[in-house]
């Protein structure tokens, strides 16, 4: 028996103009497939992005650890469309804090470079700081994965310092692991710079596959 989930972190879906974040499920594991499948994103090499053929388990991951207290999943859904697009987290969630990490995330290809990844940071840092009252969100990623870190740079967050040998990647190699974080007293400066973003929608916002 898993833990019960941290009080303010129970399992909550999130939506705004183009991007529904829903609580993770099994019953996703069929469009989840489907959306890594677009652009092969498991063959980054600087990424941990499941095989279509392992997504079963990697949903059972991730919902073990929500079980346990330390991640709250989300299914990625392109709002218009209906369609499963990608996954994403908090992640490593310390309540004395408070203070998550918002991370395990990847999204199919053919929205990458939308203003779909800037509409969910949205949506996971408002509610991370308006409803759960973190003091800083954190944000990590490899030292090689470029457009991520330009992803998480967008935002407006600022980098921490990184993380050198940090862990090993799946291909064997060490991983220097870049840390980014955005605190409290950011926030409403963010939140403006990602509602403006949003507003011109000739913008382009890289995503980050993870």
């Amino acid at each position: 028996m898993g833990e019960a989930p941290i009080a303010g972190f129970e399992p909550v879906g999130l939506a705004g103009r183009c991007v529904e974040l829903a609580p993770l499920s099994p019953d996703h594991a069929e469009g989840l497939a489907l959306a890594v499948r677009d652009g092969e994103l498991w063959q980054l090499w600087y990424t941990t992005i499941p095989h279509p053929d392992r997504m079963k388990a990697e949903i059972e991951r991730r919902l073990a650890l929500q079980r346990a207290g330390s991640m709250l999943p989300f299914t990625v859904i392109d709002k218009p469309s209906g369609r499963i697009v990608g996954m994403t987290t908090y992640m490593n969630i310390d309540r004395a804090a408070p203070r998550v990490e918002i991370g395990s995330t990847w999204y199919a290809a053919s929205v990458q470079r939308t203003s779909l990844n800037a509409e969910a940071k949205l949506l996971l840092l408002a509610h991370a700081f308006n409803q759960l009252g973190c003091l800083a969100v954190e944000f990590r990623t490899h030292f090689f994965n470029h457009q991520s870190r330009r992803a998480i740079e967008r935002l407006g967050a600022k980098l921490d310092g990184v993380l050198r040998s940090h862990a090993r990647a799946t291909n064997g190699t060490l991983r220097d692991t870049c840390v980014y974080s955005i605190v409290a007293s950011e926030w409403p400066t963010v939140r403006a710079h990602l509602a403006w973003r949003l507003a011109r929608p000739e913008t382009k916002i890289a995503g980050d596959p993870g």
